[in-house]
């Protein structure tokens, strides 16, 4: 037998319960991965990518002042640069390969085993369907965007005030004792083909990470990405302290046009976030992409027409901040809901999220300069919850499966997945919360997290990197 590697998936769709790890494949006949769903694998990997850089820089960049403006394109497209290099490092091994319940190993360390350069085999990742394996380099990559866009997205919180030495530093502590232990814990398994007799399954179940044992849902990131961000983005924000002049000084985004071109790419990419979720080129793919699609219309049209109620005047603010609200609230429910749940999740989610960077973001009186933790944290926990209860059946939901070893497709019941859905989000809420907070202390202690109020007042374009977007 020649062992293949470890990797994860991300969580149920018609038949699925989360992101994949590794197979053990026959030397003498191994199964060959389709040429389809590799294709369409590494386009999705690319399509992530193009969320980052360039559409959330442009989305965050749009909305900050003109003098910020390259320094939160300079913030997105390092960040993004460091967490992928991380992840090639320990990061995918910590995530996607067997430990415990919270932590995997070290055995992919530098993508060790992924590829034997002496006889040319590649090591090949788990799909939801058995005998169905993926290139494992092919899942490294794309999960690697997943790790690198969650990062990028703190930074919505902390813009326009942050010291760049103190972003990197916090985001390698984030990184590896928030997003890794998360991504292991709700994603990682042992992949279908491990369950060959009913005598084993509780055996290899014990091998899965914590909240995957629990039941989750979560098929493209509610909990891994958005929750666990947006909560690490309110703490940043509070323990940073507000901008200088803020609630005195009018803060207006200085280009919506770059912010409607950022929010427009972030849909288009985001096909890849979450149809590719699937891991497969099938129908699982398509119902992820159809509800990705119809969601985020349907968010964008709730929430302009509350702001068109509350304020008198709908705004392409708004309409875009809509957009993302959707696409944040579909991303758990992706592959794990049908039509209906799209429609429910899509047009609640543009309301809680209005509330959440109005009502909300005045009670809690944070900083939270681009609305991280009242769009993606709130959208993310609607979404991560409404999951639970669209996911069934009598809803127009595909169900998960419930015996891996039949291949069964069932359902708890509504009240008892929602209870599973609310504690997995708890659970990442704190540990993110608890790993932001004494990640940005110690980068406090140690280097200082501010720039001087003279930096902040001048920009940090200029005094950060010596550079401006735009000529002034």
């Amino acid at each position: 037998m020649r062992t293949a590697s470890k990797t994860s998936l991300t969580t149920l769709g018609l038949a699925l319960a989360a992101l994949g790890p590794t197979l053990a494949w026959a030397a003498d006949a191994p199964p060959v991965p389709n040429k389809g769903d590799t294709a369409w694998m590494l386009t999705s990997t690319a399509l992530v990518l193009l969320m980052s850089v360039p559409a959330l820089a442009l989305f965050y960049g749009g909305l900050v002042r003109t003098k910020n403006m390259l320094s939160v394109l300079m913030q997105v497209f390092v960040v993004f640069s460091l967490i992928t290099v991380l992840w090639c490092v320990y990061g995918y091994s910590l995530a996607f390969t067997e430990g415990n319940a919270y932590f995997g190993g070290m055995s992919r360390a530098f993508l060790n085993g992924t590829f034997d350069p002496a006889t040319g085999n590649f090591s090949m990742a788990a799909t939801f369907s058995k005998g169905t394996p993926l290139y494992e380099l092919v899942y490294v990559a794309f999960q690697a965007t997943f790790a690198a866009i969650t990062c990028c997205l703190i930074l919505g919180s902390i813009v326009e005030r942050i010291k760049f030495s103190a972003i990197l530093v916090f985001m390698v502590i984030w990184f590896t004792f928030s997003y890794c232990p998360i991504a292991h814990m709700v994603w990682f398994w042992a992949g279908p083909d491990a369950y060959t007799a009913t005598a084993n399954v509780d055996a290899v179940n014990a091998t899965a990470g914590k909240i995957f044992q629990w039941g989750a849902l979560d098929f493209a990131g509610g909990t891994v990405v958005h929750i666990n961000s947006g909560v690490a983005g309110l703490v940043g924000a509070v323990i940073l302290g507000k901008r200088t002049g803020f609630g005195k000084e009018p803060m207006p985004p200085h280009s919506l046009t770059m912010t409607m071109i950022g929010a427009s790419m972030l849909w288009f990419g985001w096909f890849g976030f979450n149809a590719g979720s699937a891991l497969e080129a099938n129908g699982t793919a398509a119902l992820a992409f159809m509800n990705t699609y119809l969601a985020t219309a349907c968010a964008v049209l709730s929430w302009m027409s509350v702001e068109w109620l509350v304020k008198g005047k709908p705004s392409m603010l708004g309409a875009a901040s809509g957009a993302v609200a959707g696409l944040v609230a579909i991303t758990p429910a992706a592959g794990n809901v049908g039509i209906p749940g799209a429609f429910a999740i899509g047009f609640g989610v543009g309301i809680v999220c209005f509330w959440g960077v109005t009502g909300l973001k005045k009670m809690i009186r944070a900083d939270d300069a681009l609305d991280v933790f009242g769009v993606h944290a709130l959208g993310g926990t609607f979404g991560a919850l409404t999951t639970g209860i669209f996911n069934a059946p009598s809803l127009g939901g595909p169900g998960s499966v419930q015996d891996w070893v039949k291949g069964t497709v069932g359902y708890p019941g509504i009240w008892a997945q929602f209870l599973i859905q609310l504690k997995a989000v708890a659970l990442v809420a704190v540990w993110t919360a608890v790993v932001a907070t004494v990640g940005f202390l110690v980068v406090k202690a140690i280097i200082g997290l501010r720039v001087s109020e003279e930096q902040e007042r001048e920009g940090l374009d200029i005094t950060s990197h010596g550079e401006r977007a735009y000529d002034m």
